[in-house]
């Protein structure tokens, strides 16, 4: 691990010049000198009771958590908050660099085939008020393994990547599949149990695992990070496998840094420091509180009340405080690192808030020239504007994947492999490189052509869904409709604004009301194949194929049968991909040919990366941004300012953070 960061460079620098001194100075001035610390060891001081001890964030509405169990978590927001209250295999710290966590040594002897994992001993369970329950072992990882191969018990994302890697996992997830419900709850990762006669993990001892993969997988330490345990003795206190997906902060044990001990649904919940957490030596708050937000602007006030420790900033707040020289904020905008990559999916199954199908629109999304004149027309400009107006083209993004994910062996980073397949310019902070405004047009006009003819009606009604009761998230949504109106205009398509009480899945996606979603993709590992197995047709672990674009209820007709012909190419393409081990450029090729298919075919079109502004308390290179893995929210080892940090500091953290990588 790289050393972690120190204290600002201000610091650094005046102890620095404290010890260049040459004095030989009095006697008196020697005992002095004795008696008081030295200047440099003073501001440490004073920076350490600069620190914040008990922290305070916010979330909005939709960030508040939809389940207690990390392994049926399904978004960013739930893993951000449990990766908090449990710990993993491994961790990821803030260079971004896979670490021990509960594994305290890993490694594999044969290129990836192989991986052993030793668990540190020691670690215990705990409930909710910090009282030990139990010894964590190898059984627990077992048990969570057994969990997301299941069938029945798996609703979650974690087990995607895994099944088609271990050794029997597939199997013993088909073999759950033919079983009733009743019956696959009934199984466990036990001795002589069928899973662990099935799937090729061995436990030998209490504190050693042993994975064995179909293939070689580099990049399996970086699977470990998301791979959580699971005690059977929980799972037999709740009764089973509904009452562990029905679990809460009251009765769920606890492997990680904070319990939660409190929980207001909708309002705000406590993080206290676990009293029994295996990292002596790492810094944590003594409590986090997570307060739910309805707006920006309230935000804002809190953080100009000292109410909370950070806030991100839009487009009025940043123009306000950049109009007035003297604002008290005026030298503390930080821009936040882009960490995400944001694409617009269609539904091609939707339906609507009566039940019944909504014909027009599913048969305008399956048409390729109505997406092609979207991704061609589409100018977001205004919209990244919103989120950045000092510099909007920062946030312009061309590609799924995300920047940063993978590497040739010549250094090239994966996405300009795509840049190049989609022979797409360089990035010119000028205006979108992908708008064509001549085959926008073309594509309408052909769009308008074929649609008419297969009955659809003009305009096309685009049914956008936002959280209820959110000032912010609705001005993001007037802007992107006043978008949609200036490029296509009102007669070809009309965004509708709509909105949901509390929960996106259940009264939103589920129902399947919804047009189109942007969403960004949490990378579980270095590979492209964790982004495009999200979109494939056919598989019961793609997310956004299941979720969002709903591609593999789309029956086949006289509208759709081109649109599902793509689809099938394309999952044929990522496959393919997939089935490269020997040479890694040419695995790495073959997926970006892949990633360009589906964005040249529009069925996903690229839409932004979140660079925007905030004012914070927090040291944002102490903090985990890594673009793979679910622990970016994980409260360890984070540095803090109780006055705030000025642009000019984070500058010269950022300076001092990338000397050090």
């Amino acid at each position: 691990m790289k050393k972690k960061l120190s204290r600002l460079l201000a610091l650094a620098l005046a102890a620095a010049l404290t010890l260049s001194g040459c004095s030989s100075g009095t006697t008196e001035e020697a005992e002095s000198s004795a008696e008081a610390p030295s200047s440099a060891a003073q501001e440490e001081q004073e920076s350490q009771e600069n620190e914040i001890k008990d922290l305070v964030i916010y979330k909005s509405p939709s960030g508040e958590l939809s389940t207690f169990n990390i392994l049926y978590a399904q978004n960013g927001s739930d893993f951000s908050q449990l990766t908090n209250l449990m710990d993993p295999l491994l961790e990821i710290n803030n260079h971004n660099q896979v670490i021990p966590c509960i594994a305290e040594e890993y490694g594999t002897n044969d290129n990836g085939l192989t991986w052993t994992f030793k668990i540190r001993e020691g670690v215990k369970w705990v409930d909710m008020n910090g009282n030990e329950m139990a010894d964590l072992t190898a059984q627990d990882f077992l048990t969570a393994m057994e969990w997301t191969f299941n069938f029945h018990k798996n609703s979650g994302v974690l087990g995607a990547n895994l099944t088609s890697i271990l050794e029997g996992a597939s199997e013993y997830y088909e073999y759950t599949k033919s079983l009733s419900t009743e019956e696959a709850y009934s199984l466990t990762a036990g001795e002589g149990s069928v899973f662990r006669d099935t799937v090729k993990i061995e436990a030998p001892d209490d504190y050693t695992l042993i994975f064995h993969c179909l293939n070689n997988i580099p990049y399996f330490d970086d699977l470990a990070v998301n791979m959580y345990p699971l005690s059977q003795y929980l799972v037999d206190a709740l009764g089973g496998p509904d009452g562990v997906q029905a679990m809460n902060n009251e009765n769920m044990w606890y492997n990680g840094c904070y319990t939660m001990t409190s929980y207001v649904q909708g309002n705000e919940k406590t993080l206290t420091k676990n009293p029994a957490y295996w990292d002596k030596d790492c810094k944590l708050f003594d409590t986090v509180t997570i307060k739910i937000v309805d707006s920006t602007d309230t935000a804002y006030q809190l953080y100009q009340s000292g109410e909370i420790d950070q806030v991100s900033l839009y487009e009025s707040t940043i123009q306000t405080i950049l109009d007035d020289p003297n604002h008290e904020y005026h030298d503390s905008m930080i821009p936040l690192q882009p960490i995400r990559s944001y694409s617009i999916r269609f539904n091609f199954d939707k339906y609507k808030e009566d039940g019944t199908p909504d014909t027009n629109w599913n048969t305008a999304a399956a048409n390729k020239a109505f997406r092609l004149s979207i991704y061609y027309g589409l100018d977001l400009t205004n919209y990244y504007s919103r989120l950045n107006p000092l510099d909007p083209l920062s946030c312009e993004n061309e590609y799924y994947t995300m920047k940063g994910l993978a590497y040739t062996s010549d250094g090239t980073d994966y996405t300009e492999l795509v840049r190049q397949e989609l022979e797409l310019p360089e990035l010119n902070g000028e205006q979108i490189v992908r708008l064509d405004a001549e085959k926008a047009e073309q594509y309408k006009q052909q769009a308008i052509e074929e649609l008419t003819a297969l009955g659809v009606t003009f305009p096309v009604e685009m049914d956008l869904y936002i959280t209820a009761n959110n000032q912010t998230v609705m001005d993001h949504a007037r802007v992107l409709q006043q978008v949609y109106s200036d490029c296509f205009g009102d007669d070809y398509i009309k965004l509708n604004i709509k909105s949901y009480v509390s929960n996106l899945i259940s009264e939103v996606l589920t129902p399947k009301l919804h047009s189109f979603y942007e969403d960004s993709w949490v990378p579980d590992y270095g590979d492209p194949k964790t982004f495009l197995d999200q979109e494939v047709m056919g598989s019961d672990s793609a997310f956004y194929a299941n979720i969002l674009t709903n591609i593999n209820s789309v029956e086949e007709s006289e509208a759709t049968k081109d649109l599902l012909e793509t689809y099938r190419t394309f999952t044929e393409m990522v496959d393919q991909a997939s089935q490269i081990y020997d040479d890694n450029d040419k695995r790495l090729q073959a997926f970006a040919e892949a990633e360009a298919y589906m964005i040249e075919n529009a069925l996903v079109i690229p839409s932004y990366y979140p660079v925007s502004l905030c004012l914070t308390k927090i040291d944002p290179y102490s903090t985990v941004n890594a673009i793979f893995a679910w622990q970016n929210g994980k409260m360890k080892n984070w540095e803090t300012n109780a006055d705030g940090y000025t642009t000019a500091e984070i500058e010269a953290i950022k300076a001092e953070y990338e000397a050090a990588q």
